[in-house]
Order: structure tokens, then sequence, then C-alpha cells
């Protein structure tokens, strides 16, 4: 029995999820005439009360787009300093549309209206990066699965408003953070100008982000997910999964996240961390003590077939996820406390 805690995108469709795709009515995608994909685009542009949304084959490749629609080389992105965009898209937003990013030192993943404000360069100023895109993750991936305050959000589109900036959110696992918080999609989608969601983590789909936004942004993102590679044919197959996952899988993440909170709850007891960050979804990332090799607490646990991740410098990752079931968990919590 492999117990994997690595991310919650190693889940594998369950049986009605595949029958859903391979029940799905399918046409050609580049053509716009693939029906099913047409269909789930049109279901999250209306619950995010957004004009248009575009299928990709992965959030970077989402998050890459908005970026390119946001901003021209020589351009500045303000993000935090724990930003999936600048720590795990293999240095995209230089590769891709030649900008730079201001790192805001936040807190777990998460900066204030001030930060913003304070970060952006005169305008007049042409020594300097002409700032042109601020970019938030909810939840916070490096953060621990942290949830951003709605409020402090709307401070920081009013700042982007003021100064012509645009807003892009990362909402890679933003179904997590509207259930934690009781909010809608329409919350957020007053908000930004566009929005990344992710259908291949919490939800469980083999493949699959969507790209939601404003029109004047998004008449351009056909023409940039075709030049990194995006247009795919049958995508129906993949979208039916995306469709599936909204009818049936939105209720799992409870779970997910009470596990979560389980694991929190025994490792702040564990002679062994020093410290685990609060846990609010699906994600758990605790340090250990200085006197514990993370290698060694890596390997112990292979050898149990438990796989975790490591965050760099004794942190340690655990993403909980539809496919870690109650038999897995109860596994992991008895062999923790024996450690």
């Amino acid at each position: 029995m492999i117990i994997d805690l690595r991310s919650d995108t190693v889940t594998k469709p369950s049986k009605g999820m595949l029958e859903a795709m391979l029940n799905a009515k399918v046409g050609d995608d580049v053509y716009k005439e693939d029906e099913t994909v047409n269909r789930l685009e049109k279901r999250l542009a209306e619950l995010f009360n957004k004009p248009q949304a575009l299928f990709f084959p992965s959030g970077t490749m989402a998050n890459q787009t908005a970026i390119k629609l946001h901003t021209n080389p020589g351009d500045q992105i303000i993000c935090d300093k724990y930003a999936h965009v600048f720590n795990y898209e293999g240095g995209g937003a230089s590769f891709n549309s030649g900008v730079s990013c201001k790192l805001l030192d936040g807190d777990r993943g998460m900066f204030t209206a001030k930060q913003v404000l304070e970060a952006i360069n005169p305008p007049d100023f042409y020594h300097s990066p002409l700032s042109a895109l601020v970019e938030i993750e909810n939840t916070t991936n490096k953060g621990g699965g942290a949830c951003w305050d709605i409020d402090e959000i709307k401070k920081i589109a009013k700042v982007c408003n003021e100064n012509n900036l645009g807003f892009h959110l990362d909402g890679a696992r933003l179904w997590n953070a509207l259930l934690v918080k009781n909010e809608t999609p329409e919350d957020y989608g007053q908000l930004f100008n566009t929005i990344s969601v992710c259908l291949s983590k919490g939800l469980g789909c083999p493949v699959g982000s969507v790209l939601i936004g404003d029109d004047e942004l998004m008449h351009k993102a056909m023409r940039i997910r075709k030049l990194l590679g995006g247009g795919m044919r049958q995508v129906g197959y993949l979208a039916a999964a995306g469709l599936y996952a909204l009818d049936h899988n939105m209720n799992k993440l409870e779970a997910d996240h009470e596990k979560a909170k389980e694991l929190e709850s025994l490792l702040t007891e564990l002679p062994y961390v020093n410290k685990v960050e609060p846990v609010e979804t699906n994600i758990v990332i605790f340090e250990l003590n200085k006197d514990v090799e993370e290698s060694i607490f890596i390997d112990t646990l292979n050898d149990k077939n438990i796989r975790i991740i490591s965050m760099g410098n004794n942190k340690l990752r655990m993403v909980t996820h539809m496919g870690y079931t109650a038999r897995h968990h109860n596994a992991v919590l008895e062999l923790l406390k024996t450690l």
C-alpha cells in the first residue's frame, strides 16, 4: 500500500469520472468545435460572472498566459516571495514574457495593499521597470494552504484600479479557500481581471486548468495558448472530467481539510517536530528539529511506503486529497507516533 502525500495532483480518476470521460461528445477544440470543453468553459465563466474562460493543459500555462496578457517585455510583476509564478514555473515569467518580479515579504505568501502601493515603481521614472501586474495565490502553496482575507484583496484591487495595474489570481486551490471562507466564485470574479483555477488538484481530475477573465484581455488568450503549445484537439474527454468534478467532488474537500487538521494536531505534539504552520485547508507544512536529518526522515517514511516532499531548510510538506483514504490516514498517524 503506497500512501502518497506529496501533492493533491497524484489522484486518479474515479469510476464515475472515467465513465463521464468515455461518454463525452467531442470535436476539434482548435476550431472551438468540442461541445464538452465549450460547456465547461461556459460553466466556469458563468460561475465567476466573467465573459470568457479557456481550458489549458496545466495551471502553469494558464498563469503564464495571464502574465503575457497583462504585460509587455520589460514590465514588472508585483507578487509574494512565496508565489508559485516565481518559484515553481521554471522562470517562465522572464522566458515567456520578458518581465521581472518584485517580491514582497508577506506573511505565509500573503501581503497587504500598503505593501503593493509601496512597491509600485513611479510610471514616469524610466530607469525602473514599469509596474504592470499584481499577482496573488489563493490558497498559498508555500504558505501551507493559507487563505487570503477577502477584505485585504478588495483593498489591493482598489490600489490596482487607481494605478492602472492588472490583477491576476492564481487560484490553483481556490476551491479549498472558498469552502473554508464560505465565499463564492463570483466574489472573486468581481475583483480580478484574470483568474486561473485548477481541476487536477483538489477536484481530482487527471489534467486541466481554466483561465477566466475579462473580454478585453481574454480575446488574445487563444493566440497565446497556441504559441505556448496548448492548442489541443478532442480535449472534451478531459473537460468531461472537469464537469464531473464540479458536480461530484466539491463536497469531498472538507474531508481533506479535516485530515490535514488531524495531522497538524498530532505533529504539534511530536518531540522531533519544531514547528507546524497553521493548517486551514489541505496542506500541512512542518519543520523538523535541527538535530533531525530531513533526508533520513523522508527515507524512513519511504521505507514504510509513505511519500512526502521537502520544501527545503528542514521543512516538509504533506497534502491530503481524495485518494488519501481513512485507512491511509490512520496508518500515517500511527507511524508518526512511533518514530
